[in-house]
């Protein structure tokens, strides 16, 4: 450390007029200096001046050492890096497409977020119908059937699909029949109508033998009313009485699901059997045979009531049913044609075969009206 001159003033002016240096500036001025020196650059030696001359030569060549951005691990390191952008990038375009396709179609998204009213979620099945209702469904739905959607704007949106709409009750046994006979009876029921309106071969025109194979031969002139019925139809002996059938020719079924609702109740009948009542309705989409995507509906509602007899006391065959009754209602099919098929009316195309209906407007969902009561074609008042 440099010493302080020993003929300076310590305070007070000096001889030439300017103030003195206090002690204290003067230390850490001291100090300062000497660390500045400390600090201060230094010549590169031979060997550092040698090492950024070849690191210059390299750089000019377009070259650079390893592991200066062009090593493998940060050409690996920067690659994860440009995939985790990309992946991002590409997720946010989704994201974005995604967005764009919901604003415009929002009932894509599962239920009804935003309070639409088209949700499906209205249409969770109906609990089973144990009575007759007292009214008719509710107001029409607007939204018409497409083949994606052939049950769009229909009551029957919320019933059952096919066979398991046709719930048996618990057989229980009524005083001297057992419970196994009602079972029997119950089984013989549902199988025919099963057969007669869900089959998809019988639907489409084919003959229902498993139906016919559950009535009893035995009973006068039913089994020969129904074969001529199915052989050559007429007014007299129409098929339709009993069994739905489309002609393939004309019309085809859109989708697979056929809706039902209904009930079956039993009790002792008249004939020391088991007598069961059945009352179903059956909704069938169908769509143009020509290839057209419109889509219309056709309402059948059938009304049976058959009975299981005591084949002790009445020359019957044991285990097959006797019918004692069978109506049906159609609601959009074709008047006064006793072809054997079903003839559904397309809003877009005006029927050909001359017939229009004349008699008053009636809602072909409605359960709680008497079926078999209308003597004339009347209107529907929805499909």
């Amino acid at each position: 450390m440099a010493d302080r001159p020993s003929d300076e003033p310590r305070s007070g002016s000096g001889s030439g007029g300017e103030p003195s240096i206090p002690d204290d500036v003067w230390e850490k001025f001291l100090q300062d200096s000497e660390r500045d020196l400390r600090s201060a650059p230094k010549e590169p030696s031979a060997r550092a001046r040698m090492v950024t001359e070849r690191l210059r030569e390299q750089e000019a060549r377009g070259k650079e050492p390893e592991g200066w951005r062009t090593g493998p691990a940060w050409q690996e390191r920067n690659g994860r890096g440009r995939r985790r952008r990309r992946v991002g990038a590409v997720f946010a375009v989704l994201l974005a497409a995604a967005v764009a396709v919901v604003a415009m179609k929002p009932s894509l998204i599962p239920g009804d977020p935003f309070g639409s009213g088209t949700s499906d979620a209205a249409a969770s099945p109906l609990p089973e119908e144990t009575a007759q209702p007292t009214a008719p469904p509710s107001s029409a739905d607007p939204r018409v059937p497409t083949l994606a959607r052939p049950f769009a704007g229909s009551p029957a949106q919320q019933w059952a699909d096919g066979e398991a709409g046709i719930v048996l009750p618990k057989a229980t046994a009524l005083g001297s029949i057992p419970r196994a006979r009602v079972e029997l009876a119950l089984q013989q029921t549902r199988k025919l109508l099963v057969d007669a309106n869900l089959n998809p071969e019988v639907v489409a025109g084919g003959r229902p033998e498993a139906a016919l194979s559950v009535l009893d031969p035995k009973q006068p002139k039913l089994l020969d009313d129904l074969d001529t019925a199915l052989r050559t139809p007429s007014k007299d002996h129409d098929p339709l009485s009993l069994f739905s059938r489309f002609d393939p020719k004309e019309v085809k079924p859109a989708g697979k699901v056929i809706k039902v609702r209904g009930r079956i109740t039993f009790k002792k009948g008249d004939f020391a059997g088991v007598a069961v009542h059945a009352d179903y309705t059956f909704v069938y989409p169908v769509a143009p045979a020509d290839g057209s995507d419109e889509v219309t509906r056709t309402i059948v509602r059938r009304v049976i009531d058959a009975e299981l007899p005591d084949p002790v006391h009445y020359r019957v065959t044991p285990g097959r049913l006797n019918l004692l009754r069978y109506d049906e209602d159609g609601g959009n099919t074709s008047c006064d044609v006793y072809d054997g098929y079903l003839h559904p009316q397309f809003p877009s195309r005006t029927p050909t075969d001359g017939t229009t209906p004349t008699g008053p407007s009636v809602d072909p969902y409605d359960r709680s009206r008497p079926i078999g009561q209308a003597d004339s074609c009347g209107t529907v008042s929805r499909t």
